[in-house]
């Protein structure tokens, strides 16, 4: 059996390290080094979970093309199981800018035919062999949601930078159990949006993510929405790249570990935890927190006293 099977989300990142996040009135700026990163969701979601010893396969449609090569070549390294299809219009792209303090602004190039889908006779035999299922936002995974459903698989999603209102995120927003977004897009809005996904979905939880405030936890028993600080890493913030998928992989790692008595609390520190951890890295998936790392730096949280300057604490 697999701990988790992640459908669909991979694809290359361009970084371009900028000053600002914004273009100047000229025509050349000089940059960093810009540098390809094995990256999109699905990526960080497969490699986070293996990383935390989650045994993980990922699934998806790859092209045969360097940026696939890419990816195959990372998966191969790291050890995580992964099969694929081949993508008839390569494998999908981001140019990313990322400013001097982390933030990053994405130009995504998705790519994939609009009638695009999974056989299937390819991902239901793997469904079959995963306690979890994680549903990238993708369109070839829309008519998988239905059938896990009837099977009564427990899934989840991250909808990135949906605005809660935009009707193709819904099936996804409201068909799976663990609801995922940032707050970037619903500013104002948090829990008007996560008490909606609830209230029309299937939902057990909801989650904003606020970057450097925290994040906005919502459970269908828990009352009110719950809002936690950032944590603060014992590096400097150097890319925010990947920092969602981060955090999504170690709060639904800690749910996994402790089944429908989960602490809400503990999952969401965990979250904060390994999103800020993925802060201080360049790239988007190149390096993940691990189970060890994770635990280590949530016990330092918890422990009473003073907290260490140079050390973890909520901010």
């Amino acid at each position: 059996m697999d701990d988790v099977l992640v459908i669909g989300g991979s694809g290359v990142d361009t970084i371009v390290r900028v000053e600002r996040l914004e273009v100047p009135d000229q025509d050349l700026l000089h940059v960093e080094p810009v540098y390809d990163y094995v990256a999109h969701s699905g990526t960080g979601y497969a490699l986070g979970f293996h990383a935390l010893g989650r045994r993980t396969t990922f699934v998806d449609y790859l092209g045969d093309d360097p940026q696939g090569g890419l990816l195959r070549a990372r998966f191969r390294s790291a050890g995580v199981a992964f099969e694929t299809l081949p993508a008839p219009n390569g494998t999908p792209r981001s140019v990313n800018l990322v400013d001097a303090e982390g933030r990053r602004f994405s130009f995504y190039d998705g790519r994939h035919p609009a009638d695009l889908l999974l056989p299937p006779a390819f991902v239901l035999p793997r469904v079959e062999r995963a306690r979890h299922v994680h549903l990238s936002r993708a369109h070839f995974t829309r008519d998988l949601l239905a059938e896990l459903e009837r099977r009564g698989v427990p899934m989840s999603t991250d909808l990135h930078a949906w605005d809660g209102e935009e009707p193709s995120a819904t099936p996804w927003a409201f068909g799976t159990d663990f609801v995922f977004l940032s707050a970037a897009g619903i500013q104002g809005r948090v829990p008007e949006v996560l008490r909606m996904i609830l209230a029309k979905g299937r939902a057990r939880v909801a989650v904003a993510t606020d970057g450097s405030r925290g994040c906005h936890v919502l459970a269908r028993d828990g009352g009110e929405v719950r809002h936690y600080p950032a944590v603060t890493p014992p590096s400097p913030v150097v890319d925010s790249n990947g920092a969602g998928d981060a955090f999504a992989t170690a709060f639904l790692h800690t749910w996994l570990g402790s089944g429908p008595d989960a602490d809400l609390d503990q999952c969401a520190l965990a979250g904060l935890v390994a999103g800020a951890f993925a802060c201080t890295h360049h790239g988007t998936a190149e390096r993940h927190i691990t189970a060890a790392e994770l635990a280590a730096a949530v016990d330092e949280i918890r422990r009473p006293g003073p907290p260490d300057p140079a050390g973890w604490r909520w901010s």
